[in-house]
C-alpha cells in the first residue's frame, strides 16, 4: 500500500500533480488545483485515473528534484539497465502540460506506459481518439480525449493502443536515447495546444525555478530545506490570483481509514500572516504583496459575510458534497470535495487579516487600495461580535464555543488597528479601541486561565488544552515571561505530546462533531518549538526543530499531520501551513541572538 509520503509533487503555478515512487501520476486536477480530477487513483484505484511511466520489470527506485526547482527525476535501475524518468510541468503560459522525458543512462531497459483517462473524480469514460501528428517534422503519435469541458492530448512517438479503455505501449530505451512523451489540457471546444519542444521547455523550467530561488534572501543553516519549502509553497500559489492553497489534495485522511478528510485546495485566512511573513522573511515580497492583495479583494464586502476560507480567486461557494464512488485513500471515507467549514464563524480571522495587513506596512510593501478602510470596518464589527461563540480555528463540528484562541485573536485585531493608528497615522478612535482592546484581554485572562491546570484552556470554563494557545506569546498578548504563558506552553507540553510532536487537542476530550482520532499537528509542534526559542531554550529549540525535520519525506515534503508511532504523513499533503511554519521556526532560530526571537508577531 503506498503512503501519502510516497508522493511527489509538481506544477505550473495553476494546478499540480502527484507522482508517486514507481512512476505513477496518481492526482491530476485540470485546469485549477480546485477542478475536477482526471487522475483520481490517488482517492481509489488504477481503474479511477493514471498514468503509470516505469520499467516493465522490477526495478529499484531513487529520486531527487533538480536542485532549486520544482523538476522531478527518478532514476529505475534494472538488472539490464538505467534509466531517468524527468516529470515537469512548464509554468503556465497560456497552456497546460505534464511532460515525461525517459533518458537511458546504461545498458537498456524496456518500458511500459499505462495511461486511464477518467474525467471527473474517476467517474467519466472519455472519447478517446488517435491521429499522426508532427513536431518540427518529426512523426507523433496523437491521442486526444474528451468529456465534456474537458480535453486532453497526449504526443509521444511511442506507439500507442487501446485496450480494455486504457492506452498501452511498450518501448525499451537504451543508454544515451531519450523519450518524450508531452500530456495537455484545454477546453474542449477549442483546438489542441501546438506541440512543445520538450527540451527547450525543461531547459526553460529549470532556469525559470532556479531564477526565482536565487531572490531567496535566506542563508542560514537550514537553507536547502527552508528553499525546498519554499519552492513548495511557491508552487501552491494560484498565479492569477495571488491566493495560495492550502494544499493540493482532498481528502488525505487525518487517520487512516477514518473520516476526518477534508478538501484543502481552498484558500484560509487562518494562515493569512504566517505565509505573510515566511515569504518575507525569505526575500519574496512580490509573492507576499500579492498574497495581502489577494486577502483584500477575498474580504471585501459586508464584515458580517466574511468567511474563513474562499475560492482561488475569492469565490465564495464551497458546497460540500461527497464521492460515494471513490473507496477513499487507505479506504478511508467519506471522499468529500467542497468544505462547508466555509460556512462557519471563526473570530480569529479579524485577527490574521488586520496582523497580515498591519506586517505588510512594517514590511514596505506598497499600500493596497482600500486596506485601511477595509480594516477599520472590520475592527468595528469585531467590537460588535467579540463576545459570540464560535467554531474555532480548528473548524470544529460540534457546538459553537467561546474559544479562547478566539478571543485572542479578536484582541489582535483590535491591537493592530491601534498600532497602525499610532505607527501609520491612519485615522482611527484610538481611545475607544484602546478601552476595548483592555476589556478583550481582562475578559480572557479571567474566563480563559485554569488557575488549577496553571494553564489558559481551549475554551472558557473548560479543563481541556489545545495547542494554539501556543500563539499567545508569539503574537504579543501576554510576554513569553508571564508565568502564564510559562505555564500554559509547559501544561501543553505535558499533556500534548506525544514522541516530540504536539496534537491540537485530545480528540476525546473535545466535542468536535466527529468520530475517532488524528494524528500528531506538525504546524503546531513548530510553534512548540517556537515557544522554547522565546522562554530562552534555544538548544532545546534546535533539537526541536531538526527531529520535526526527520518527518518530512525523501523530497523534503510535509503532510498537514503525522503518526510518530507508524512514521507516516497523515493529512492533505503537500500542506501549506507546515511548511509555512518550518519556514518560519527556520528564520526564528537565524534570529535567536535578537532581543526578541520568535517575537516577530508580536505588537511592538
Amino acid at each position: 500500500m503506498r503512503r501519502i509520503e510516497d508522493y511527489a509533487l509538481i506544477g505550473d503555478g495553476e494546478t499540480a500533480a502527484l507522482i508517486a515512487r514507481d512512476g505513477s501520476i496518481d492526482w491530476l486536477c485540470w485546469p485549477r488545483f480546485d477542478s475536477a480530477a482526471c487522475f483520481a487513483a490517488l482517492l481509489g484505484k488504477p481503474a479511477h485515473g493514471r498514468w503509470l511511466l516505469a520499467p516493465a520489470g522490477q526495478c529499484e527506485t531513487s529520486r531527487r528534484y533538480r536542485p532549486d526547482t520544482l523538476i522531478l527525476e527518478t532514476t529505475f535501475r534494472t538488472e539490464s539497465g538505467e534509466v531517468t524518468l524527468t516529470d515537469f510541468m512548464p509554468p503556465r503560459d497560456g497552456g497546460s502540460n505534464v511532460v515525461r522525458v525517459i533518458r537511458g543512462v546504461r545498458g537498456k531497459v524496456a518500458m511500459r506506459s499505462e495511461l486511464i483517462i477518467r474525467f471527473e473524480y474517476g467517474s467519466l469514460l472519455p472519447w478517446v481518439t488517435q491521429q499522426r501528428a508532427k513536431e518540427t517534422g518529426k512523426p507523433l503519435n496523437e491521442l486526444s480525449a474528451i468529456a465534456g469541458p474537458d480535453r486532453v492530448t497526449l504526443r509521444t512517438p511511442v506507439e500507442l493502443r487501446g485496450e480494455n479503455n486504457r492506452t498501452l505501449s511498450e518501448f525499451t530505451v537504451r543508454a544515451g536515447e531519450s523519450v518524450t512523451f508531452m500530456f495537455a489540457y484545454s477546453p474542449s471546444h477549442r483546438p489542441p495546444p501546438a506541440p512543445l519542444d520538450c527540451q527547450q521547455a525543461l531547459a526553460d523550467t529549470e532556469s525559470w525555478w532556479r531564477d526565482w530561488a536565487k531572490r531567496c534572501t535566506f542563508q542560514g543553516r537550514w537553507r536547502d530545506c527552508v528553499m525546498r519549502s519554499l519552492i513548495t509553497l511557491k508552487a501552491l500559489i494560484y498565479q492569477p490570483t495571488g491566493g495560495m492553497v492550502a494544499a493540493a489534495t482532498t481528502s488525505l485522511p487525518e487517520r487512516l481509514g477514518g473520516e476526518r478528510n477534508w478538501d484543502y485546495r481552498y484558500c484560509w485566512l487562518r494562515d493569512a500572516t504566517f505565509t505573510l511573513l515566511a515569504l518575507m522573511d525569505a526575500g519574496y515580497t512580490e509573492e507576499a504583496g500579492r498574497w495581502r492583495d489577494w486577502l483584500v479583494r477575498a474580504l471585501a464586502g459586508a464584515p458580517e459575510q466574511a468567511q474563513i476560507m474562499y475560492g482561488l480567486a475569492g469565490e465564495r461557494r464551497l458546497t460540500e458534497w461527497e464521492i460515494d464512488w471513490l473507496p477513499g485513500f487507505a479506504n478511508s471515507r467519506p471522499v468529500r470535495i467542497g468544505n462547508a467549514a466555509h460556512l462557519q464563524t471563526q473570530l480569529d480571522i479579524y485577527g490574521e487579516l488586520a496582523d497580515a495587513l498591519q506586517h505588510a506596512r512594517k514590511g514596505g510593501l506598497a499600500p493596497a487600495d482600500e486596506a485601511w478602510a477595509m480594516q477599520r470596518t472590520l475592527t468595528e464589527h469585531v467590537e460588535k461580535i467579540w463576545r459570540n461563540k464560535d467554531e474555532g480555528i480548528w473548524e470544529v463540528r460540534g457546538e459553537p464555543q467561546h474559544f479562547t484562541h478566539s478571543k485572542m485573536m479578536a484582541w489582535v485585531a483590535v491591537d493592530r488597528a491601534i498600532e497602525a493608528v499610532q505607527k501609520f497615522g491612519v485615522e482611527g478612535p484610538l481611545p475607544r479601541w484602546k478601552t476595548l482592546r483592555q476589556r478583550i484581554h481582562d475578559d480572557i485572562c479571567r474566563r480563559g486561565f485554569n488557575r488549577k491546570l496553571n494553564a489558559f484552556t481551549q475554551s472558557y470554563g473548560s479543563g481541556t488544552l489545545d495547542a494554539s494557545l501556543l500563539m499567545m506569546a508569539l503574537v504579543g498578548f501576554l510576554p513569553p515571561e508571564d508565568p502564564r504563558v510559562r505555564g500554559t506552553v509547559q501544561a501543553i507540553g505535558r499533556d500534548l505530546m506525544t514522541n516530540g510532536f504536539i496534537r491540537r487537542y485530545h480528540t476525546h476530550e473535545t466535542d468536535d462533531g466527529l468520530r475517532g482520532g488524528e494524528g500528531v499537528f506538525l504546524a503546531c509542534s513548530f510553534w512548540y518549538a517556537d515557544n522554547l526559542l522565546l522562554s530562552g531554550h534555544r538548544d532545546e529549540a534546535v533539537e526541536l526543530f531538526e527531529h520535526l525535520l526527520t518527518c518530512r519525506n525523501d523530497l523534503g515534503l510535509l503532510a498537514e499531520q503525522y503518526d510518530p508511532r507508524a512514521r507516516r504523513q497523515l493529512g492533505n499533503f503537500p500542506q501549506a501551513f507546515s511548511h509555512v511554519a518550518m519556514v518560519s521556526s527556520a528564520c526564528n532560530l537565524e534570529r535567536a541572538e535578537s532581543k526578541k526571537p520568535a517575537a516577530q508577531r508580536a505588537s511592538a
